[in-house]
């Protein structure tokens, strides 16, 4: 399975459209290593990986989110938001350096999961309790678990 950016301009049924207007989309076929991108390109680094460089987008609208938020939520559930944000993209980088083992590369993708979906848990509660009012951001999270675990699922 590869990530990858659609440009064709159609939707997909679960797609979100709060990301800067970027779609996204899984193909179905198994990762391996050494996978090319849909640029022919080798994946060389974690950064090359489409589900890292949307979760670190994701990391920059959630932490400037969070410090939109009342100053006592901003310690409080704003450092909650700010640290679960961060940890998507940091586990899948860190798993990435460890990708030679597959076992080890899912484990930090399943902490990545993990974090993506505390993360949800605590954006509805901020939507809840009227510190914003965006759901869009909660569906790109949504759609970016689906990919890590996606992800998971066919990494060999």
């Amino acid at each position: 399975m590869a990530l990858r950016r659609r440009c064709n301009g159609a939707k997909h049924s679960t797609e979100a459209t709060g990301l800067r207007s970027e779609k996204w989309e899984v193909r179905s076929e198994k990762v391996v290593r050494g996978e090319e991108t849909e640029m022919g390109d080798k994946i060389k680094s974690f950064e090359d990986l489409i589900v890292y460089q949307k979760a670190y987008n994701l990391a920059l609208q959630a932490h400037k989110l969070a410090n939109t938020f009342p100053e006592n939520e901003k310690r409080e559930l704003g450092y909650q938001i700010r640290r679960a944000a961060v940890s998507i993209p940091a586990n899948i980088a860190e798993g990435y350096g460890r990708k030679n083992s597959a076992k080890e590369f899912k484990h930090f993708l399943r902490n990545a999961l993990g974090s993506s979906n505390e993360l949800i848990v605590l954006l509805k509660l901020s939507r809840d309790l009227g510190y914003t009012a965006t759901s869009n951001i909660i569906e790109d999270y949504d759609i970016l678990g689906k990919q890590l675990f996606t992800l998971i699922e066919k990494w060999e």
